[in-house]
């Protein structure tokens, strides 16, 4: 904090931009007065994207924009505007684009230079004070484009012009349609073979990301194939990274990404979105191979992000947890010292989870080499074998140890967590704890997973706000449609005002896929409803019919978009969260077999061809595209109980039965009869289920639908288990 006058992030509500309320820089917003002040005085515009989680932003901040002396060439030559790419991910992709066009790099803080207009022609990533990491000093660069902007205005136009062209191409996807086929799948799982670390597992060099939904994809088609290199693959890749320092050991959860290729050192931020989607992983590669490691991380996954990420009071998941308590530690609040172990252990729990976590005289550091990051270096067996000890007694010092060390551990200063509630991040944890919640029996994590899309539905999907836009949307042709989504149900600071930003495609379709995975966890009717008007809503405000898929965002209300926001994107590559285009094909083909309304598998089809001729270009970062293709192609398997009271054992047990195998293309819901009748249920099933004759018999059974045809009722789970492994082979 370098002084005591608030600039106008004062007024704002992101935790990211708060945090430079007291910087000497006379920080702007993004929107309308930036852009005018900008013009009005003729000066390029500094802009910085960052987020709160963020270490290098945190970083620059300290070395740079608390600067008084880089603040007074800033305030002089620039207008200057911070933006949180958490809060405005609209803004951030188009400029990442930009940057990478100029820079042939991304990433954050993304520090871009733009003319008074916003159309960028300059840009970097972080720039040190002065000289050095093959970086020129932000001063200079500064002082250097603020010349040129004055000295050599047409040349910075020009190259302005080029990069908003790079932009608009970044991803165009004209004229590169194609159909839609089992290949592309193919083409994805042969990117991961070749990306494949066969040692460490993962995909690539260092540094290492998880890459969640390329995972699925392969976990799913081992579960059809029964390929032993799928197998291996998966096995390695999630063994070695819940056993690395990636993954908390003490806590539970994931951190971002790896900076190694051994999974061993991280970079400590915690986000929900990484979580919820790794959680999902761990669940499937259970029901795929049965390995009862991957249900103990996945609850272990939950114990995290019950105890840090979640709002227990009124339901909500927050956003991410920091790295590091200020500039000067880099995951000290994660890593030991041998000394700190010894202090609180037990010379003997000392002694094995010395060797259990490689804690040692020298750690893995390089701020402070003293400090040893935890991770799984010898198991069990090979400890109690060098010490000459009982398995038994192993595990009992390493418990015991692991619980004093976190009870250390959480008495010091902690991390800060970001407790703003995005909509999509916490529509996909709702989804991975009502996953984890079906399989695992989690009883808490369903009810957590309800509550919090509950509180969505009722704070962020609003009506029109006055009579004027309802009027608007009824004539549009909009009718019930006139609601719309929001970005951001909850800020995390209490004194921040609420913002309304709007929703963008992955908020509408990661929504619609919850309240999807809620009515088939539930048999709520009113959550299935939710689904389809959210979905409809998201084709009338985002569906491009002309070429087909979905933009990202919607146009400016007024036509005039500031910046590069009037470029179109529809979104295809994940990055890392699942891409925004997939996501809304998945939920058009789940909601066509809820009603068999042909509209929505059309709407899926032409999404999905319209990226088929570039997909397999992207590999695994297309992942999320090769599991809606998997949607698309195989018939979608249901499998309906019916009990004869909410409490009946043999339900259970064909429920169970019912949940216990992985695949895209197929649900489990469990209704009572009285449930079970065409006013509780969506159009495809209600012109079925009711005219079972077994349903007045007072005995519980199970329907396998396929195809909207259902086989007649199943009341044995060993039956239902033989005929769902008979349809499932057809699937392959």
């Amino acid at each position: 904090m370098t002084t005591t006058t608030l600039n106008s992030l004062a007024r704002a509500s992101s935790a990211y931009l708060r945090s430079a309320m007291h910087q000497p820089i006379q920080w702007h917003e993004w929107g309308e007065e930036a852009f005018a002040a900008a013009q009005l005085e003729n000066k390029p515009m500094l802009l910085d994207i960052g987020a709160v989680w963020c270490h290098w932003c945190h970083v620059m901040d300290r070395e740079s924009y608390d600067n008084p002396e880089i603040a007074a060439i800033v305030n002089e030559h620039f207008i200057a505007v911070k933006v949180d790419r958490d809060e405005r991910p609209d803004i951030d992709s188009r400029y990442q684009a930009a940057v990478q066009a100029v820079s042939g790099q991304g990433g954050w803080p993304l520090t871009a230079f733009l003319t008074p207009d916003g159309k960028p022609f300059y840009g970097g990533t972080y720039f040190p004070p002065d000289d050095g990491y093959g970086r020129p000093s932000f001063r200079r660069v500064l002082l250097s484009i603020a010349n040129a902007y004055k000295e050599k205005n047409g040349d910075v136009v020009e190259q302005a012009k080029m990069v908003e062209s790079a932009i608009a191409q970044s991803e165009s996807f004209a004229g590169r349609s194609g159909r839609v086929s089992p290949s592309i799948i193919a083409s994805i799982q042969e990117s991961a073979f070749k990306m494949f670390d066969p040692q460490h597992g993962g995909f690539g060099q260092a540094p290492k990301f998880p890459h969640p939904s390329a995972l699925d994809l392969l976990i799913e088609q081992y579960s059809r194939t029964g390929d032993d290199n799928l197998r291996n693959l998966i096995v390695t890749t999630l063994e070695h990274m819940a056993n690395g320092g990636v993954y908390d050991q003490l806590a539970g959860g994931f951190h971002r990404y790896s900076v190694d290729e051994r999974w061993v050192v991280p970079h400590f931020e915690k986000m929900c979105y990484d979580n919820s989607e790794l959680l999902k992983n761990y669940v499937h590669a259970y029901q795929a191979t049965g390995a009862e490691f991957f249900a103990d991380v996945a609850r272990d996954i939950i114990r995290w992000m019950d105890e840090w990420l979640s709002d227990r009071e009124r339901g909500g998941f927050y956003a991410s947890q920091d790295a590091d308590i200020s500039m000067e530690d880099d995951g000290d609040y994660f890593t030991w010292t041998l000394d700190e172990a010894r202090a609180i252990l037990t010379e003997e729990e000392a002694q094995v989870a010395a060797l259990h976590y490689d804690i040692n005289e020298v750690g893995e550091m390089h701020h402070n080499p003293a400090k040893n990051v935890l991770y799984v270096r010898a198991p069990i067996e090979e400890i109690g074998r060098r010490l000459s000890l009982a398995r038994e007694r192993v595990a009992a010092l390493l418990a015991s140890a692991k619980k004093k060390m976190y009870a250390a551990r959480l008495q010091r200063p902690t991390p800060y967590i970001d407790k703003t509630v995005y909509v999509g991040w916490n529509s996909m944890c709702v989804s991975a704890y009502l996953e984890a919640a079906e399989v695992l029996g989690l009883n808490d994590a369903r009810w957590f997973a309800l509550r919090s899309l509950d509180r969505i539905l009722s704070e962020a999907w609003k009506p029109a706000r006055d009579e004027s836009q309802r009027d608007e949307a009824k004539s549009a042709g909009e009718g019930a449609l006139a609601t719309r989504l929001l970005h951001v149900v909850a800020y995390s600071d209490p004194k921040a005002q609420h913002r309304e930003v709007p929703g963008l495609l992955e908020d509408y379709a990661a929504t619609a896929l919850a309240c999807l995975d809620a009515y088939e966890a539930t048999a709520d009717l009113s959550y299935f409803k939710f689904a389809q008007a959210i979905a409809d809503s998201m084709i009338q405000k985002f569906f491009d019919a002309t070429s087909g898929g979905f933009f990202d965002s919607e146009p400016a209300a007024d036509g005039n978009s500031l910046g590069v926001l009037a470029t179109r994107r529809k979104p295809l590559q994940d990055s890392p969260t699942p891409a925004g285009n997939p996501m809304a094909a998945i939920a058009l083909m789940r909601l066509h077999h809820y009603t068999g309304d042909s509209a929505y598998r059309d709407q899926a089809e032409q999404t999905l061809e319209t990226f088929a001729g570039v997909a397999p270009q992207f590999g695994v970062f297309a992942a999320t595209y090769g599991i809606a293709v998997a949607h698309f192609l195989n018939p979608h398997l249901q499998v309906i109980v019916i009990s004869s009271n909410a409490a009946d054992a043999q339900a259970e047990e064909l429920y169970s039965v019912a949940a216990a195998p992985f695949r895209f293309s197929k649900s489990a819901m469990r209704l009572t009869a009285s449930e079970a009748v065409a006013a509780n249920l969506p159009p495809a099933l209600a012109a079925t289920i009711p005219q079972l004759p077994s349903l007045a018999g007072g005995k519980s059974f199970a329907v396998l639908c396929s195809g909207f045809n259902c086989q007649p009722p199943i009341a044995k789970s060993g039956e239902l288990q033989r005929q769902m492994e008979i349809a499932l082979k057809k699937n392959r």
